[in-house]
């Protein structure tokens, strides 16, 4: 007989699959549960029809208080991945688990290769490959906050999955065992030294490279989860990419934000980190560009993380997505500046954006 507790669980989630968040419409299927599921999470998907060759897949990890419907409503990834024929996969946590819905990032038995929760993830994964046709070599994984520390536990755990990882608003990886240590590295506290952290990625699995690219998103206002934690996150990675912390190029993003570049041996830009000034706590957002929209932890900076993670791990190459019908859902981009409004594609969008911030004639 199932307890109390489990009834109201399954009930909670047949209303979000129901009506999604706050009245959104859940636009994700839910995928069977992997053979191996230690973590107890769900899964949630979406696959391109018919694709001419494998898809991309891109791992999309929810923040807390949030549900995976909640998360790709304010960011807009499922809505890119039909645009531009990817497939996206978005774990799920249960408050079974976790009663904020944070993913377990802090625990070490959720976050240890071949345990908890990241081998659920892993295992979701698989299934995708196995039986939805993704390309194996063509595996990302990007997520906020509580999420984005667990993005971050998957590349360290599984480096040979990922081809690259966005982190928005999280931490390092395997700084905490305890919600104390935990509170205490998001206010900033107790961060190990660049050598440490290294030391730690290193250890959690065999892999001897090629690494993951790292994308670090962050507010320069978060005082929920401090901008020391982004940092502590670029030394964590720096030495196994073996780019030095003077290395970087720097330049101006639409909003006025700043971006740091630190290319490897290759010339490919192996580690990047996305300043949001005056932004606090959240996903940065831009609703112009039709993916995602201003929300809880979704906040209007002006620059889409979706759009720009995205284009960095080349799934939107040329921004001449596929053609789809207007609908209530995607109104035409709004009017700027007291100019008239017009529809434009997302291209011009994006060349817009780029013209304002300096970086395109």
């Amino acid at each position: 007989m199932r307890s109390i507790s489990d009834t109201i669980e399954r009930l909670a989630r047949a209303r979000v699959q129901a009506s999604g968040a706050a009245g959104q419409p859940n636009k994700l299927t839910r995928l069977d549960a992997p053979a191996q599921n230690p973590g107890q999470l769900t899964g949630w998907y979406q696959c391109p029809d018919s694709p001419a060759s494998p898809p991309a897949l891109v791992v999309v990890l929810h923040g807390c208080t949030q549900t995976a419907a909640a998360y790709d409503h304010g960011s807009g990834w499922s809505r890119l991945a039909e645009d531009y024929g990817f497939a996206v996969l978005f774990p799920e946590q249960s408050r079974q688990n976790n009663t904020n819905l944070c993913f377990n990032w802090f625990q070490s038995d959720d976050v240890a290769r071949d345990t908890g929760e990241v081998l659920s993830i892993r295992a979701m994964i698989a299934s995708m490959i196995d039986m939805h046709g993704v390309d194996p070599r063509r595996v990302f994984v990007t997520g906020l906050s509580a999420g984005g520390a667990m993005a971050n536990a998957l590349l360290a755990s599984y480096p040979e999955v990922f081809s690259g990882g966005a982190i928005i608003a999280g931490l390092p990886f395997g700084v905490a065992s305890t919600v104390p240590e935990a509170f205490d590295r998001m206010r900033g506290h107790g961060i190990p030294s660049s050598t440490t952290l290294d030391a730690t990625l290193r250890s959690a699995s065999r892999h001897e490279g090629p690494w993951p690219t790292v994308s670090v998103w962050h507010g320069t206002n978060d005082n929920t989860v401090v901008e020391a934690n982004a940092r502590a996150i670029i030394d964590q990675w720096r030495g196994v990419h073996g780019v030095d912390v003077t290395s970087s190029e720097a330049q101006l993003v639409e909003g006025g934000h700043a971006l740091e570049l630190w290319k490897d041996a290759s010339g490919r830009n192996a580690i990047e980190h996305y300043r949001i000034v005056g932004m606090g706590h959240g996903a940065p957002v831009d609703a112009t560009t039709g993916y995602g929209k201003p929300a809880a932890h979704m906040l209007d900076a002006g620059i889409s993380s979706t759009v720009h993670i995205a284009r960095g791990w080349g799934l939107t190459p040329s921004f001449e997505r596929r053609e789809r019908p207007a609908t209530p859902d995607a109104p035409h981009v709004a009017a700027q500046h007291g100019q008239p409004s017009k529809p434009e594609g997302v291209q011009e969008v994006i060349e817009s954006a780029l013209r304002a911030a300096g970086l395109m004639k």
